[in-house]
């Protein structure tokens, strides 16, 4: 450990300064939405050439 590390539980003022830091509630992401774009616009574009190859064949 580094020589100025102070512990958090040394002093009441500096625990609950710890505790309270946005660091120690991790906050709840949403999960991203690329795939099911990317995964819709794979479906459409199958459905786009299914649908060429019926009227064309």
């Amino acid at each position: 450990m580094p020589e100025n590390y102070t512990d958090p539980s040394g002093n009441t003022e500096a625990f609950r300064a710890f505790t309270q830091t946005p660091e120690a509630s991790a906050p709840a992401e949403s999960p991203s939405r690329l795939p099911l774009i990317i995964g819709a616009a794979v479906v459409v574009v199958l459905l786009v050439a299914l649908v060429a190859w019926l009227a064309l064949g």
